[in-house]
């Protein structure tokens, strides 16, 4: 009778319960979910966080759903549909019901797996959602499995498909090109479809990025209106779809199948990326802090480690590296203050010494002409300066102007009975990492030069193509189509190997700027490059749009020269620290162009942003004035989950005489404290604004806010505010 007992309550331990109705919840939402035996799975409600006793009455109310959770083509084909098959005789029907329902605890979440079988061939899905334990982030994905002695044809294998209330409803999202990647756009959704896909192959977040909002109640607002949010977590092609009705609205996201069906052979288990969502009642805003908690918690390398200050040295000398040079920077930075220098492009090749960006990728080895003492005199100049040391690597790809082509032409991405295709610099190819040597060598890249330099702290991970030629010598012919999702698939198990023997090196994912801002990747890089326009107003809205799903601390912002290299602008120096002090601040810039006025402000302002790095790395974002409203300005802040500090920031973004210059209301502070207000960068240090050393009360600064007309007095105009609670 005992075991008997115990035997029971195992069972309830590991959730396998026969209920109808899944509860599926975090501090704040809810997701709720009927999977009966022998029927198929559906959606009921997904919101604002509900309890056991609320289940019956969201039946009652009519706010039930009531649409099925994975739909499946081939029997009522028509409406959108999750996945499509074609079984070995031909047949490209399924009829999916629920076998079992399994609930249990992992380490990172709560999961419930919903086992599905077709009801005539041996095929089963099991759908899985996990809520993130202390987030308001849960997750689903799918794994297909072909228990069938043939294999089947996978035409369409969405991770997620969600139906939502249908109303009001408006769209954000993200979109760009190189120079301009995440500029946020937002519309009414009207009915149609609304499509966002990727079909790089290799970085997917330059011109689209797989993110998006959508309200319940009309435009949203930063802290008003009930929003759902999503985001794939995937480093390849991505295909997002928003169909809208008179009555319905639903969504479905997954890996871009076109050109990637997938052949799943007996016994194979294919899985999808994760779909991670959100449900806000507080507007963008709360949606926001809910993601960049998750992030720093579970998606993020080392999420909650604080980031230095670096100097990059690619704007300031570009291919032009040399020894002299790189100890010249790491000295100047470091005696403003600097922590971090990273030698970029231009640095290896021995036969095919690398100039420019037509040759020399795939021969890691230094150029000895350009660094006659190697890396290893580089790193002895940072110890010397007393600065710590980082470099650039870009292992995916090659140059046909290589000694890698030469000696291994069959480890390209490319087509035998045609020329081969090429990008950037016209030469550069992509590595097959579908092929498990390939995958040696692109670890193997990391792996040397952390073996003979173990002193080397960071990497910038670089990616400056798309795939060009859809041919793999290493898949079979029968398998062309897999190209997409295996290299992606052999790029994490790179990735997996160099966190296992490497997990203090810091990295930086970089893709020709912002091509690769995606949950799918961060989970094993510290930080990513936001963009290679480093102009301080373009990057106001460039950092706006990225901030609304990634956390201020893998955002990587930097100080640029005076006249920006993309843009050509000219913006004062102050501007520029303000802006980049609103990320990971860095710098990309010749520091022996810079005035020694300019160097003296830059080592004030490196050493404030050390003061506050706490607050904006790990504090939670309001966003309080956007510059895509057009009212001259935009401003945010961070706040600490204590409410004891805030960084305040606004900045100019238009200059007209006599024009409207809004009082700005902050948010996210505690109003029954009062706050000492420090002003951060004052160009004349014995000249703070008008408002450094005053106290406000939380109160007065939340409702009445800060007056802007004699803050921002000429073109260009900024503030960085450090608030601290006054007891």
């Amino acid at each position: 009778m005992k075991k008997l007992f115990m035997f029971f309550s195992l069972l309830l331990a590991v959730g396998a319960v026969s209920a109808e109705n899944y509860l599926i919840s975090t501090a704040k939402t809810s997701l709720l979910v009927t999977a009966t035996e022998g029927e198929r799975p559906k959606y009921q409600y997904y919101g604002a966080r509900i309890e056991k006793g609320d289940i019956q009455g969201i039946f009652d109310s009519g706010l039930a759903l009531d649409v099925e959770s994975y739909p499946a083509f081939g029997l009522k084909t028509a409406n959108e549909k999750a996945i499509a098959v074609q079984h070995n005789d031909g047949n490209m029907t399924l009829d999916l019901a629920v076998t079992g329902v399994r609930q249990f605890s992992a380490e990172d979440g709560d999961i419930t797996e919903i086992t599905m079988k077709d009801k005539v061939y041996p095929f089963v899905v099991k759908q899985l959602f996990k809520a993130y334990k202390g987030t308001d982030i849960i997750s689903t994905w799918v794994e297909i499995e072909n228990k069938g002695k043939k294999a089947v044809t996978l035409y369409r294998f969405a991770s997620a498909f969600f139906p939502l209330q249908r109303g009001d409803n408006w769209m954000t999202h993200f979109h760009g090109f190189w120079g301009s990647e995440h500029t946020m756009a937002e519309e009414q959704l009207t009915n149609g479809q609304k499509t966002i896909s990727n079909k790089d192959g290799m970085c997917n977040t330059e011109q689209d990025n797989p993110s998006f909002l959508i309200s319940m109640d009309g435009k949203p607002g930063e802290e008003h209106g009930q929003v759902f949010a999503g985001t794939l977590a995937w480093t390849g092609n991505y295909l997002i779809k928003v169909i809208a009705s008179n009555t319905a609205l639903s969504v479905s996201a997954g890996i871009n199948e076109e050109t990637s069906f997938y052949k799943l052979e007996k016994n194979e288990i294919f899985v999808t990326p994760e779909f991670c969502m959100t449900y806000s009642t507080t507007g963008k805003g709360g949606v926001s802090r809910a993601f960049h908690r998750w992030a720093r918690k579970y998606k993020l390398w080392e999420g909650d480690v604080a980031e230095d200050i670096l100097l990059n040295s690619w704007e300031g000398v570009y291919f032009n590296v040399n020894q002299k040079e790189m100890d010249n920077m790491m000295k100047e930075f470091s005696a403003i203050g600097g922590e971090l220098f990273v030698m970029d492009d231009g640095w290896f090749g021995d036969k095919y010494p690398r100039n420019n960006g037509s040759s020399s990728l795939g021969d890691w080895m230094v150029c000895k002409e350009k660094l006659p003492e190697g890396v290893g005199g580089l790193i002895a100049s940072a110890k010397k300066h007393n600065i710590k040391f980082g470099i650039w690597i870009e292992p995916e790809s090659s140059n046909t102007k290589s000694e890698l082509f030469e000696n291994k032409p069959k480890w390209i991405l490319r087509v035998d009975n045609r020329p081969v295709s090429t990008g950037r610099g016209g030469t550069q190819v992509i590595l097959d990492l579908s092929n498990p040597e390939v995958q040696d060598f692109v670890f193997g890249v990391v792996d040397s030069l952390m073996t003979n330099f173990p002193e080397i702290k960071y990497m910038k991970w670089d990616a400056n193509c798309s795939v060009q030629d859809y041919g793999s010598y290493y898949l079979p012919k029968d398998k062309q189509s897999h190209i997409y999702i295996e290299y992606h698939r052999g790029l994490r198990k790179v990735c997996e190997r160099i966190r296992a023997k490497y997990p203090k090196l810091v990295m930086q994912a970089c893709a020709g700027g912002g091509g690769r801002v995606n949950y799918g990747f961060l989970p094993y890089f510290n930080e990513f490059w936001t963009s290679d326009d480093t102009d301080a107003l373009q990057r106001i809205y460039l950092q706006w749009g990225v901030s609304t799903f990634y956390p201020a601390i893998a955002m990587a912002s930097h100080v640029s020269a005076d006249k920006n290299h993309q843009t050509g602008r000219r913006v004062p120096l102050k501007f520029r620290f303000d802006v980049a002090m609103s990320g990971r601040l860095g710098m990309e810039i010749q520091p022996k162009d810079m005035s020694e006025t300019d160097k003296a402000f830059a080592k004030r302002a490196i050493a404030a942003y050390k003061s506050i790095r706490p607050v904006v790395q790990f504090g939670d974002l309001y966003r309080l004035v956007s510059p895509y409203d057009n009212k001259g300005l935009a401003s945010l802040m961070y706040v600490t989950p204590e409410q004891n500090e805030a960084v305040f920031y606004v900045y100019k973004t238009a200059h007209f005489i006599n024009s409207i210059i809004p009082v700005v209301k902050m948010a996210g502070l505690d109003a029954n404290k009062n706050y000492k207000v420090k002003d951060l960068t004052p160009v004349d240090e014995k000249k703070p604004c008008a408002v450094d050393g005053k106290v406000f009360s939380g109160k007065m600064l939340m409702e009445e806010g800060l007056a802007m007309r004699n803050l921002l007095k000429t073109e260009y105009s900024s503030v960085a505010l450090h608030l601290v609670e006054v007891k």
